[in-house]
């Protein structure tokens, strides 16, 4: 199946072998549950990455460098989800919004895609630069340099999504890749590997090593918190290689059937079926991440109950309701780390050890 990362949300509709396969009944179910599903992930992750830019933003005056990239973070996954209810109705009625729309709504989904993982990769170097090696980038971790390194990493977003979108176009009642004819063998597999390697694989290695040398130093020092810490660390590694790595095989799979390894009509259900749960899975996982990311930490839950409290003051500004009045926090800036709490951990929140 001659498809990239995009038309994988249309695999039941879209795909002629499954026509040839008598698979109208997979077709049916993604027609059925494609946008029930998109609309659940997309109102979650619309919400809980809305709810982080705002405690960013009006959570004090001065930003720290982990501020500016769960920033970042957020607004990728916002480009992500914001593509999904076009996915879902794409499904059931094809794409009736014209060329232009079809171009925009494929870009923010690749650039949301590769941007959201390239930002989780960037935090994990962050936390491992700000725990393990304290003392020499104190300095360095500024906003200027966070915000420098987040111009950085959209352009490279940017450049890594180019291949997914840059031949689609509206053809018919389909948003589609139409490749020249010397493209057609070689580009999907590309599109696939890339997102194999560069969207997952690379991440995954980088986050891997960051954490496990963030674990060996934080079981080298006395921290009576460290319990909290490892159960943090471990939380954000297994939580994104369980979200991601189904669906990331089962592009791998894909890219083996563009050889034609898989014939048999019963193998091919199958990985029709396998995909449409691991690409719901995978992509509920931009929903977890102001969770894991942003929430865990003590600055934004302080912030998060000021905004409930006020928020219920407001409802109720008078009689039993006068208790619920909050003072806001001071500041949601990091607490940089020294050399000091680089051998104590305890003395650093939750947010600097994610």
């Amino acid at each position: 199946m001659a498809k990239e990362m995009i038309e994988m949300t249309t695999v039941f509709a879209y795909d002629e072998s499954a026509i040839a396969c008598d698979q109208v009944d997979i077709y049916m179910l993604g027609k059925t549950y494609v946008p029930l599903l998109y609309g659940l992930v997309f109102m979650i992750g619309l919400a809980g990455n809305l709810l982080v830019v705002f405690i960013i933003v009006k959570g004090g005056q001065q930003k720290s460098i982990t501020d500016i990239f769960l920033l970042n973070l957020a607004i990728s996954d916002l480009l992500f989800v914001i593509s999904l209810p076009f996915w879902g109705y794409y499904v059931v009625h094809g794409w009736t919004l014209g060329n232009l729309s079809c171009r925009i709504v494929s870009s923010f989904y690749s650039i949301g895609f590769f941007g959201g993982m390239f930002f989780i990769t960037i935090i994990s170097i962050d936390r491992y630069l700000a725990i393990v090696h304290a003392t020499i980038f104190m300095k360095a971790r500024t906003t200027r340099q966070g915000f420098l390194t987040s111009l950085v990493v959209w352009v490279l977003a940017i450049l890594c999504a180019a291949p997914q979108f840059v031949f689609i176009q509206k053809a018919g009642s389909r948003c589609v890749s139409q490749y020249p004819e010397y493209l057609e063998d070689t580009w999907p597999v590309f599109c696939n590997f890339e997102i194999n390697i560069i969207g997952f694989l690379l991440p995954m290695c980088i986050m891997s090593i960051c954490y496990f040398r963030i674990l060996r130093t934080l079981f080298t020092c006395k921290n009576r918190r460290k319990r909290k810490a490892v159960r943090l660390i471990l939380q954000v590694v297994l939580v994104f290689f369980l979200f991601w790595t189904p669906h990331q095989v089962l592009v791998l799979l894909q890219t083996l059937k563009l050889y034609n390894v898989f014939e048999s009509c019963n193998v091919l259900r199958l990985l029709y079926y396998t995909m449409f749960v691991t690409e719901t899975l995978a992509f509920s996982h931009c929903c977890l991440n102001p969770i894991i990311y942003a929430f865990a930490g003590e600055k934004f839950k302080k912030y998060l109950s000021y905004l409930v409290l006020k928020s219920l003051s407001f409802i109720c500004f008078c009689g039993p309701c006068g208790h619920y009045h909050g003072r806001a926090p001071a500041s949601l800036t990091e607490t940089v780390p020294t050399s000091n709490q680089t051998q104590n951990t305890s003395d650093q929140d939750g947010s600097v050890l994610l």
